[in-house]
């Protein structure tokens, strides 16, 4: 009888135990190696609150470090994470582009590639009451005197720092002569063109939208090779500057994690990217979904160092 009680007693104990074995969850950690308010924070938080919308994810804390491009973040995470294998951080074109042009000791081959998540264009903007009016204008200016405008985006070697170096060379200038203003955020940049500190902005079309939208700001261009969706922004193409280029972001693991524990990173944020909440951070911030994971998402990562490293040297920037 006493047996039979004591069964009896522990069953309830036992299932609710393993109940909790069976759902439970990771608590993921989430680098962001940029300040609060632009793409790479929008891009890691969004991807966070798809974790745990898909059941992965008990929880997600976030760092913001901004600087140098993301590499800063960079260094901190793979000397402070290492085989943890709830750790992630966001990457980018961007982060790419500062590792070509600063060489900091840490790079992206100190940690563990995880997913590209999307790919987007950026747009040109500036103050609701500037006296430029299109591309053209600002063009213009930037060949009368190079100094005069000035340009402010991401950190230097970003694909907002080429794009304005790519302009610069479409014009006849020398590229090395812009006068380029780095930003550790976009919301930094977007302060700085509401301000009038800056002649022209450039960021994601997302980070720039409710001020173009209010009549704040006012859209002169945008570097996809076609109009954006739903979008009336004329293109660099047919304003007659060939210059096109796209951003693209993604997450990286901890280094010295296994392979079982990138697979299972790797698991989980292809099921986040099919959830409801991540399809609404891409539509709002205009992003097109560009999921390649593992090892074909690092060999990705290798060709366009490659192909920003050849673009940079051209272009006189490095």
């Amino acid at each position: 009888m006493r047996r039979l009680l004591l069964k009896t007693l522990l069953l309830p104990l036992a299932l609710a135990s393993a109940s909790a074995a069976v759902f439970a969850q990771d608590n993921f950690k989430v680098m962001i190696g940029a300040n609060p308010g632009g793409g790479y924070d929008q891009c890691g938080r969004g991807i966070g609150k798809a974790l745990q919308e898909a059941g992965v994810a008990g929880s997600v804390t976030y760092e913001n470090k901004g600087g140098a491009g993301g590499t800063i973040g960079l260094a901190q995470f793979a000397n402070a994470s290492k085989g943890d294998p709830n750790a992630m951080i966001v990457v980018g074109a961007v982060m790419v582009g500062a590792i070509v042009q600063n060489k900091p000791p840490i790079t992206l081959s100190d940690a563990t590639p995880v997913a590209r998540l999307l790919a987007e264009y950026n747009v040109f903007v500036v103050p609701a009451n500037s006296p430029l009016k299109t591309m053209k204008d600002v063009v213009e200016q930037m060949k009368k005197d190079p100094g005069s405008v000035k340009w402010g985006g991401g950190s230097k070697g970003s694909v907002d720092h080429v794009s304005v170096a790519m302009i610069a060379r479409e014009a006849g200038v020398d590229a090395t002569k812009i006068n380029y203003v780095p930003f550790k955020g976009g919301g930094e940049a977007t302060a700085a063109v509401l301000g009038g500190h800056i002649t022209v902005g450039t960021s994601g079309l997302a980070e720039f939208e409710e001020f173009i939208k209010t009549g704040k700001m006012r859209a002169i261009g945008v570097t996809a090779p076609t109009r954006i969706r739903g979008s009336d922004i004329p293109t660099l193409v047919e304003q007659g500057i060939n210059v096109s280029i796209g951003n693209w972001r993604g997450v990286y693991g901890a280094p010295g994690i296994t392979p079982a524990q990138r697979q299972k990173l790797v698991d989980a944020v292809a099921k986040a990217t099919k959830t409801k909440s991540w399809a609404e951070t891409l539509a709002s911030n205009k992003w097109n979904s560009a999921l390649l994971t593992g090892d074909d998402f690092g060999k990705f990562v290798d060709d366009d160092t490659a192909r920003l490293r050849a673009l940079m040297l051209k272009l006189g920037m490095l």
